[in-house]
């Protein structure tokens, strides 16, 4: 008695009508799969509402002393008793030049509350004429703190710019953001903290 298949079995895998109908389904599936990841992905991107971990969130923020472009001193430590954000720039960042106007309706919104935060601009690329130019083109009156050597950079452990941080009245470093942020997300993390602090 022979052991091979009847003519009444059939192999699914060589049925070519079979492959043809499933295809469609396996296509679908594949479709879906890649929808799901994209969607994480471009959710995942970027999205500074997450705050960045780092070894200086809770804890006192980092001296940090220079001038402004108009030649303004500044002291970090000088402004305890106000919200500071300080945000770390260079003209030539695309990102950076994608977030400005955010920066620039963050600033509005702030100054129309009571204990509105005060924004500083952290900048050690660029000239003073680059720079100077950038916000004369671009809006923004906020003072433009220079980082020539990069020490307040390398204090506050930025890794990638732009970066946003947040720092308390009492000058204990709140929260840091890495990568373009918007005025909505920026506004509504300080009313967090501002919540949180009573």
């Amino acid at each position: 008695m022979s052991d091979s298949p009847t003519g009444t079995e059939t192999d699914p895998e060589a049925d070519p009508e079979r492959r043809r109908r499933v295809a469609p389904f396996v296509a679908l599936a594949v479709a879906v799969v890649f929808a799901a990841l994209f969607v994480v992905l471009a959710g995942s991107d970027a999205s500074p509402t997450d705050t960045v971990d780092s070894f200086l969130i809770d804890q006192p923020a980092p001296a940090a002393v220079g001038t402004t472009l108009a030649d303004e001193p500044f002291d970090l430590s000088r402004r305890k008793g106000s919200w500071v954000v300080l945000n770390f720039f260079d003209p030539e960042c695309v990102e950076c030049v994608k977030e400005h106007p955010e920066l620039v309706a963050f600033v509005a919104d702030q100054l129309a509350i009571a204990d509105g935060a005060e924004l500083y601009t952290i900048v050690n690329q660029g000239s003073d004429g680059e720079v100077a130019a950038f916000f004369a083109t671009s809006g923004g009156g906020w003072p433009v703190v220079r980082d020539p050597d990069g020490t307040i950079s390398v204090d506050f452990g930025v890794s990638k710019i732009p970066e946003t941080w947040i720092v308390d009245p009492e000058g204990i470093v709140r929260a840091r953001f890495a990568g373009a942020i918007t005025s909505a997300q920026l506004s509504t993390t300080l009313q967090q903290l501002r919540e949180r602090r009573g």
